[in-house]
């Protein structure tokens, strides 16, 4: 994708129940090359109801790419990877686990649920920062993602 004014822009759903990382992810995608909108969910729960169109979130459109926490509350980030990866409907989604866990057994599980890659989120902004840009631009820049299905 490229920002073009023709072409809509790139969806992001953002699962994640720290504000403070919340925040962090806004601001460093902030000056982005690439048009997008992120969509914001704090729960497990809440993201399978916004990728399956559900109550509140039925007008919401397909996400292009999706950046997971691992520990969430009412259904866990492992939880979700496992349903969105069982769903035919959402199976070709792009999943990026960024959380703050470093353990190889969330990693072995993270790859063994078929995750698109693992990042462990930096305590120190600006390294957060431009590991966010750098998914950025290897999602929206570089690869070719599959056509969004409204």
């Amino acid at each position: 994708m490229t920002d073009n004014n023709s072409i809509s822009p790139a969806q992001v759903l953002l699962v994640e129940d720290n504000i403070d990382d919340v925040e962090l992810t806004l601001e460093a995608l902030k000056d982005s090359k690439v048009r997008m909108d992120v969509h914001v969910v704090s729960d497990g729960i809440a993201a399978m109801k916004f990728l399956r169109r559900q109550g509140e979130y039925a007008n919401k459109p397909r996400p292009d790419l999706i950046l997971l926490d691992l520990n969430l509350p009412l259904m866990d980030g492992r939880e979700v990877l496992k349903t969105v990866r069982n769903d035919p409907d959402l199976t070709d989604l792009p999943v990026v686990v960024l959380t703050t866990s470093q353990s190889e057994e969330d990693v072995c599980k993270a790859y063994k649920l078929h995750a698109n890659c693992y990042i462990s989120k930096p305590v120190d902004f600006k390294q957060f920062s431009e590991i966010v840009k750098q998914i950025e631009g290897f999602w929206f820049q570089l690869v070719k993602l599959p056509r969004r299905s409204e």
